[in-house]
């Protein structure tokens, strides 16, 4: 019998802290905008970076997540790194041409969007309680960002885009700031404990740690 040849994989590095830096890149200078503090900008400084730091660098890191067997952090990688390069594709090709004359229309169309994902992240936020605190608290606020800006952008009656604020869409900024510095820990920490090999940055436990539920061979086997 001819011997067998086995191809064991060779490791890759974690990408997940890359993957939250472009999360918490894009989504701080979004936020700052929300919140009303670029009021000095065109409030498009992050266009491009929605489109290539959030979009296609956590895309990557999403699909190299499914290389590390971590489908949790794939989906959310992959999903969120989409959601970015959608967002600015949106803003460049329809929100950016029409804004003046469509007004509140346009507002709507991202509140459609941001509900859409407030779907997802509910259940992301559910099954992040199996991952650490620091992950937890990344899909928390980003719920509560979500949230407050979907529900300012459904109920405003002038447009508010930027670098127009209001109400609930400047609360959903705020949240969102805070938001950016979860992940920017989270991915702090990934780094320090991945360069050193052991727990730096501590990242807390999981909320909740489900006991997997035994097949029918195990249980013929206990």
């Amino acid at each position: 019998m001819a011997d067998e040849i086995r191809t064991v994989p060779s490791p890759i590095a974690d990408p997940a802290p890359l993957g939250l830096a472009a999360f918490a890149l894009t989504t701080f200078l979004l936020s700052a905008i929300n919140a009303g503090w670029a009021t000095n900008t065109t409030g498009f400084s992050w266009w491009g970076f929605a489109i290539a730091y959030g979009g296609i660098v956590q895309l990557l890191a999403g699909m190299w997540e499914f290389r590390n067997r971590n489908v949790f952090g794939a989906t959310a990688f992959a999903t969120y790194g989409g959601f970015w390069i959608g967002v600015g594709l949106w803003l460049h090709f329809v929100a950016g041409p029409v804004a003046a004359t469509a007004g509140v229309a346009v507002d709507r169309d991202l509140a459609w969007i941001l509900l859409a994902f407030a779907i997802f992240n509910t259940y992301m936020l559910i099954i992040s309680t199996q991952v650490n605190a620091a992950v937890f608290g990344v899909f928390l606020t980003l719920e509560v960002t979500e949230i407050l800006l979907f529900i300012g952008l459904f109920t405003t009656k002038t447009a508010i885009l930027p670098p127009h604020t209001a109400g609930l869409v400047r609360a959903g900024g705020y949240v969102g700031v805070l938001t950016a510095l979860v992940a920017w820990y989270a991915s702090a920490a990934g780094v320090m404990n991945g360069h050193t090999g052991q727990t730096i940055v501590p990242v807390g436990r999981p909320l909740l740690r489900l006991t997997p539920v035994p097949s029918s061979d195990e249980a013929a086997r206990v």
